[in-house]
């Protein structure tokens, strides 16, 4: 029996089959975005196992209002007098000067907003109780008004949440999905808590039938199925399903892991996580082989050069691995705006239909078929299965251009744009991407890596095995992560002692502790990670480096701790990946690519170099599913595992 990962990206839905024996299997299929569930059952209909390991981005897709994932209705019960908080917000406008600008759309209309007369004090006294035979006919209301789930968000619940929880006993007797705030984002700022409790009840019904039914399915062919979360870490499918909100950025945050794992492997202590697939591409760090944790996301929101823009979204507060993404992937689109300037994206053609190489409809050239004309991918990709039609791809070129010239300089914008993603995971973090090596994976990854580390100042790249389905891999090497928070510690220590003790259910094999920390009258904090040592002076030293680091100074100001979390690893066994032959002698072909002029450059098939084989640009590099581009004045080895070590 085998293990499976599955992630479901925009255009390809990639899988990582590992037998019994440790042998390591892949497979890309198209995505079917409308009805996501079928190329992962179509994936696995042919495949034996015993375990699959899922990542989806089903809930960004259905917030972003992707066609066949429509939201249902969902009711919203919170304090008396607090009704219009979850539409007032922050007040950010993510466009100043726009006079046209619209919120996001309501999740939760006006109508089935419902005032309960209680309230708790920031001190978690519980002034005013509430009364169930008011939540009872208020549930009434909603009913009969359409809701289908249901959102409970008092004032102060991080405190106490007696209120929260006496007002979900009842809405449980009338609603399936009920989600209370605490459940979520048991910590301060309402708004923010609000929002969280809204996005998981919005996703409740839509996650749980898709997981549901691919668990169905898999279990009906006698395996199990875990769901990566956005912290990096396997969940249950029940846990999953009870709080979708962790899986809205599932599928992204395995490459990370993916890329850690690796990381330990390699002793490689600081790491770029670079993932270029059909769709986006994102960055992240991995510092002493831990990705870097932020706790605060924008779901279903715009982006800018990487950033997501405040504002434009849906607050969530839930552990992300920290990511910035841009829409920069090989289906991007290439077009010339209304003053003739060339420009890359944000529009993508996905997998249907698809680059016009695809042959399957597309009419607007893109990266995929850039990089087909400037001869640094192969006519026949997936493994074969696919051929590209590169004379269609230049008459799309030739509409805008010498399609030559036109593709070279799409290249050149989109690396620039992926340069703007990893600045604003190191430099605007306070780290120093020169003394990182990027990692650089996806179907269109490598064929990047060394013009974008070129463009921030990296000298050294690692493409790993597998980079087009490498995030599928990572899933099958993380490990089972549940976590647990608690606002405003009145003892950090025991904070932690208390939240430990609540996890041990999972029995874990260690655990992983954060805080979020400010100084006193700031008005947001900074997440660090805390040791065992998790005394007030341990915790300000760890504060004001990373204050130092990300802004550039100290004050001399009391700190506060605001939010204290902690994960239960459960360690699961990896797949071992194999070293390449120690000998042999690769073939070598020969083919014009360009490199601002037409060169002569090596072709290599990867599954052939030796260990220890080195080669010199201009080259390329094939196998399944990727191609790795060694411009001119770069060199490459091969190392351990097979992980190809490019370097100028």
């Amino acid at each position: 029996m085998s293990l499976v990962g599955v992630d479901v990206g925009g255009t390809f839905t990639d899988f990582v089959v590992v037998d019994r024996d440790g042998n390591i299997k892949t497979l890309k299929i198209l995505s079917t975005p409308r009805e996501p569930e079928r190329a992962v059952i179509e994936g696995l209909s042919g495949l034996d196992f015993s375990e699959v390991l899922h990542a989806s981005t089903i809930g960004t897709n259905a917030l972003l209002g992707q066609v066949g994932l429509e939201i249902p209705k969902v009711a919203f019960f919170t304090t008396k007098g607090f009704r219009d908080v979850i539409e007032i917000g922050r007040q950010n406008r993510p466009r100043l000067y726009d006079l046209y600008f619209q919120k996001p759309r309501q999740i939760v209309s006006r109508e089935l907003r419902f005032e309960v007369d209680e309230r708790t004090l920031p001190d978690g006294t519980v002034e005013r109780a509430v009364d169930p035979r008011e939540v009872e006919e208020l549930a009434r209301r909603a009913k009969s008004a359409g809701a289908v789930s249901v959102a409970v968000g008092f004032l102060h619940s991080y405190a106490n949440p007696s209120n929260e929880e006496a007002t979900a006993k009842v809405l449980k007797e009338h609603f399936e999905y009920v989600t209370a705030s605490y459940e979520v984002a048991w910590e301060a700022r309402e708004y923010e808590r609000f929002s969280t409790a809204v996005v998981n009840a919005a996703l409740m019904p839509l996650v749980g039938r898709y997981l549901g039914k691919l668990k169905s399915y898999v279990e009906s062919r006698g395996g199990r199925m875990y769901v990566m979360a956005s912290s990096g870490g396997l969940v249950t499918v029940d846990e999953a399903a009870r709080r979708p909100v962790q899986l809205v950025e599932s599928g992204p945050a395995a490459g990370v892991i993916a890329a850690a794992e690796l990381a330990k492997l390699l002793d490689e202590r600081q790491v770029i996580s670079f993932d270029m697939g059909g769709t986006t591409a994102k960055a992240g760090t991995v510092v002493d082989f831990e990705p870097a944790i932020t706790a605060e996301y924008e779901v279903g929101g715009e982006s800018h050069r990487g950033r997501v823009v405040k504002g434009s979204g849906y607050p969530v507060r839930f552990p992300f691995v920290d990511l910035a993404e841009v829409s920069a992937g090989g289906g991007t689109i290439v077009w010339r705006d209304a003053g003739g300037a060339l420009r890359v994206g944000p529009l993508s053609a996905g997998a249907d239909p698809g680059p016009v190489s695809y042959g399957r409809g597309g009419v607007e050239p893109t990266i995929t078929d850039a990089n087909l004309v400037l001869g640094r991918i192969p006519e026949a990709i997936a493994g074969g299965r696919m051929r590209l039609d590169r004379e269609a791809a230049e008459r799309a070129f030739a509409k805008l251009g010498d399609p030559v010239d036109v593709a070279g300089s799409a290249v050149k914008l989109v690396n620039l744009e992926m340069a703007r993603a990893i600045r604003l995971v190191t430099v605007e973090r306070g780290l120093d991407p020169s003394r990182f090596v990027l990692m650089a994976f996806g179907g269109a990854g490598p064929q990047h890596a060394a013009e974008v580390a070129e463009e921030m100042g990296i000298g050294r790249v690692l493409i790993p095995p597998m980079p087009g389905v490498f995030t599928s891999l990572g899933m099958l090497m993380a490990d089972f992560k549940f976590e647990a928070r608690m606002a405003y510690p009145k003892d950090v220590a025991k904070g932690f002692e208390e939240l430990e003790g609540r996890l041990a259910q999972y029995k874990p094999d260690y655990y992983l502790r954060y805080a979020d920390v400010r100084y006193r009258g700031q008005g947001w904090e900074l997440t660090v990670p805390v040791g065992a040592d998790a005394s007030p002076e341990a915790i300000r030293r760890a504060f004001e480096e990373k204050h130092m680091a990300t802004y550039g100074f100290k004050l001399d100001r009391e700190i506060e701790v605001t939010t204290i979390r902690a994960f239960a690893v459960v360690r699961r066994a990896k797949p071992r990946l194999g070293d390449p032959p120690a000998s042999g002698s690769p073939k070598v072909f020969e083919r014009e690519v360009y490199f601002d002029g037409w060169i002569a450059a090596a072709v290599y098939r990867r599954q052939d170099l030796p260990l220890g084989f080195k080669i010199k640009g201009p080259a390329l590099i094939v196998e399944d599913y990727s191609t790795t581009v060694v411009p001119p004045r770069w060199e490459v080895s091969v190392r351990k595992y097979g992980v190809l070590e490019m370097r100028l």
